[in-house]
């Protein structure tokens, strides 16, 4: 019998994930040297040592079939490994499987099955036979009716991804979703700003305004015209379009016929820490194990 304290063991052992362990020992009748070689050959132990890297490099994609578009991160731990062809194969593999099924979780993306294994099986793959952690850290599907139209986006080899649906004009989308791409809006209109936001930003610029000295009366008048720029910052349709930057987007969108109604940017490791390590650092990890 495969006990809790066996599974715990040969896990702080290897540092492979718990369900790993348990059938490693179930494949070894309970023998933990054998299971430490059975975690090995199946590549998972040697995965398990980078789970603590970095990997804020990498990919993102998006695809679409018909009415429905997916737009997927992938991250690796170094720029190199984001062009290798058999990484951006990985990549298209995962956006391609979800895109073919109904899913709305991570988790439920990495039980997904391609040629007989799981996503998650075939990370492990790639980050045993590639080398570096691999990562996938998210994905969005995005619908759209009939009528509605796609604009897609990739800037610098997929380190910046966007996606947007608009009512009409496939010309105009793909403007629109490289404006998405270059002015990085946080929010399509001013009503989507959550009020929590609002709020805290409306506190920041009004203490700056009343560091700045300026008359009690005159502070409100102030803050309110910087919540415009605010707006103007990071709220798609108040920017000024990239391509014609004296017309707001919405005024621009409007004057075609069309509206935006939705719109997803993806940029490979935001918000992620970075490495920090030189050359010379890693190849003295790579020598001492």
């Amino acid at each position: 019998m495969i006990s809790a304290s066996m599974v715990k063991e040969l896990r702080e052992s290897t540092g492979a994930g718990m369900l790993d362990c348990k059938k490693a020992l179930e494949a070894s009748n309970g023998s933990m040297e054998d299971a430490i070689t059975w975690l090995r050959e199946k590549g998972i132990s040697k995965a398990a040592k980078k789970a603590s890297r970095i990997a804020a490099e990498g990919l993102a994609i998006c695809k679409i079939n018909g009415n429905k578009a997916v737009i997927v991160e992938v991250n690796s731990e170094t720029d190199f490994v984001a062009k290798n062809e058999e990484f951006q194969n990985l990549v298209n593999i995962i956006a391609d499987t979800i895109l073919n099924n109904n899913v709305d979780t991570l988790e439920e993306a990495n039980k997904l099955v391609y040629n007989d294994k799981t996503i998650e099986q075939l990370i492990v793959e790639k980050t045993s036979t590639i080398g570096e952690k691999i990562s996938f850290r998210r994905f969005e599907i995005v619908e759209k009716e009939d009528s509605d139209v796609f604009g897609t986006y990739s800037h610098m080899g997929g380190k910046i991804v966007s996606v947007c649906v608009l009512t009409k004009d496939e010309e105009l989308a793909k403007d629109i979703a490289m404006q998405i791409a270059a002015m990085k809006p946080l929010y399509l209109n001013r009503d989507m700003v959550p009020a929590e936001v609002l709020e805290k930003e409306k506190s920041i610029l009004k203490e700056q305004a009343e560091n700045e000295g300026l008359d009690p009366s005159k502070i409100d008048m102030v803050v309110n015209g910087r919540v415009n720029k605010y707006y103007e910052e990071v709220c798609l349709v108040d920017q000024g379009f990239i391509k014609e930057n004296k017309m707001k987007v919405n005024k621009y969108v409007d004057s075609k016929g069309s509206s935006i109604k939705y719109f997803v940017r993806y940029e490979v490791g935001e918000g992620m820490e970075k490495r920090e390590e030189n050359f010379a650092d890693e190849v003295m990890k790579q020598i001492n194990g």
